[in-house]
């Protein structure tokens, strides 16, 4: 027994014959923050989800080990008491929030669900506590955003009715596992805030699992570094910021994305272009309301050079994926759209299907754009089957070889499938199969976002190297204003669908013009303290 919220002995969580977790010990009291920091694979979410036994058990096992809380081996209890305490005493946000939403059910029914279970709220008090918890998590249209569905919110928007959820329960135990990974860097301030907040009133413990090293360093008060299931330093945050012991801690404070952008010449061709572009979606109409739209992107002109790569930065909704979806025609827009000085956006999608191997695109999220059911050498693969069905089995797999070293993974791991690579490596995965088309134009949206920072400085320099070997033109989607600073020529700023600000990154970020983006800047460098 302990006097603490929650504490690990000796916990060891196996599946099958592989230890996943090798005898870890923490102890996390009332009203604390701690982090778990490591590379992706480490064994920190493993970690997270044995606290509430969320593991897939039998497969899962604790060998070794106690996980107590309040004074009650996790372990030991019934499954009774376990789904008594689930979402009212511990709840957790989860790190992917298109996986963890149910695409069926409106936003206002999933957050409900938690109010019914837990506190056996009701008609207009539910829906009033719905709404109130919408505002709170930083929704300024949360009355109009309760019919909707996860797949019409922002990558940000889902990641807060996330966090709204696990709320609703005030809880006395919060695991954040990577709360703020799809968040701009003045939603993830407001977000950071909220729960500091939340986490003094309710005197909250807080069991933070991040990559994010200027988080930590903000929010935490003691830290867990883990490698490989193992715990290979803790202590305070303070003390191992400013002196580091083992060889992994420093490597991790080390990494930083360098810039080292390349000068374009002169009379480099401009490959894509867009002129007055929009976007809009209908809105919800009855059969008496008349039809009414929301304008995501609004009157958008650009262009990106052959070679060159562009960023688009802006808050969660600004529509910067809409709007790259739309210049690749995956999304109907009006405006026109010019590939290599070429009109393509009136073409049809039997014309269209000529181009697609000229531009493709890299997600955020691997674990959801990568099928489960196909090895890594079909995921590879299938572009090739579509756009070159002329090459045999033989050549086929000739490239997707080369495809994989390209991208530095061995090739004998390409019989795998997604579950058996870690996050930075399915990112290697999907980028594989992007440039395995040889395309001209690829659009990476936060293709850094989920990783730490040791792996997203590794794939960086891979963009970098394949972009020089190739003449890529990369249009590069990040909430992380460091690595669009370190990958960018150009950048635009987006913000309500509409372009604030655009120039060469230099001058933006030495003088930015536009109050949204000074405003921007200023949340994004406090939060890293600089």
């Amino acid at each position: 027994m302990t006097h603490s919220l929650l504490s690990l002995k000796n916990l060891w969580i196996c599946f099958g014959d592989n230890a996943a977790v090798k005898g870890l010990n923490f102890d996390l009291k009332h009203g604390q923050t701690m982090a778990l920091v490591g590379e992706s694979g480490s064994g920190k979410s493993v970690t997270a989800l044995s606290v509430l036994k969320l593991l897939p058990y039998p497969r899962a096992s604790h060998p070794h080990g106690e996980i107590w809380f309040n004074d009650e081996n996790l372990l030991a209890v019934s499954e009774e008491r376990l789904r008594k305490i689930r979402g009212a005493e511990i709840s957790m946000i989860f790190q992917e929030p298109m996986t963890s939403l149910n695409p069926l059910h409106t936003i206002e029914k999933q957050i409900g669900e938690v109010l019914v279970l837990h506190k056996n709220f009701k008609g207009l008090k539910l829906r009033e506590r719905i709404i109130e918890l919408l505002e709170l998590v930083g929704f300024s249209d949360a009355t109009e955003r309760l019919t909707s569905y996860p797949h019409q919110l922002s990558g940000g928007q889902r990641q807060r009715v996330m966090i709204a959820m696990a709320l609703a329960t005030e809880p006395s135990l919060l695991i954040a596992d990577e709360p703020t990974t799809a968040l701009d860097v003045t939603t993830q301030a407001q977000i950071l805030e909220l729960l500091n907040t939340l986490q003094k009133k309710f005197n909250m413990g807080l069991l933070l699992i991040t990559h994010d090293l200027s988080i930590v360093q903000k929010m935490a008060e003691k830290i867990v570094i883990m490698q490989r299931g193992e715990c290979v330093e803790a202590g305070h945050t303070k003390n191992i910021f400013k002196n580091p012991q083992h060889p992994y801690t420093q490597q991790l404070l080390n990494s930083e994305p360098k810039a080292s952008i390349k000068k374009l010449a002169q009379n480099v061709p401009t490959i894509l272009e867009a002129k007055n572009l929009s976007v809009k979606f209908m809105r919800k109409s009855g059969l008496f309301t008349p039809k009414t739209y929301f304008h995501a992107v609004k009157d958008v002109s650009l262009y990106v050079k052959q070679g060159e790569t562009l960023g688009i930065v802006g808050e969660s909704g600004s529509g910067k994926t809409t709007l790259a979806l739309a210049l690749l025609r995956l999304q109907e827009s009006q405006g026109e759209i010019l590939l290599q000085g070429k009109p393509i956006h009136h073409l049809k999608s039997k014309e269209l299907r000529f181009l697609r191997h000229k531009f493709q695109i890299v997600f955020q999220d691997p674990f959801s754009s990568l099928s489960p059911r196909m090895t890594i050498s079909e995921i590879i693969g299938e572009g090739l089957k579509i756009h070159h069905s002329e090459l045999t089995n033989k050549q086929q797999e000739t490239l997707i070889i080369e495809a994989l070293k390209e991208v530095k993974l061995d090739p004998e791991t390409r019989h795998r499938y997604p579950h058996e690579f870690s996050g930075g490596q399915r990112q290697r995965v999907a980028i594989a199969r992007a440039l395995i088309l040889k395309p001209q134009i690829l659009v990476l949206d936060e293709p850094t976002s989920a990783l730490d920072r040791a792996i997203q400085v590794e794939v960086l320099e891979l963009l970098k190297d394949l972009q020089d070997k190739h003449n890529l033109t990369y249009i590069f989607i990040s909430h992380d204003l460091k690595i669009i600073r370190a990958i960018s020529q150009h950048v635009i700023v987006m913000r309500q669908g509409l372009i604030v600000e655009y120039g060469p990154t230099a001058t933006l970020y030495e003088n930015p013009q536009h109050p949204y983006t000074q405003a921007l800047f200023k949340a994004a460098f406090e939060l890293k303290g600089e």
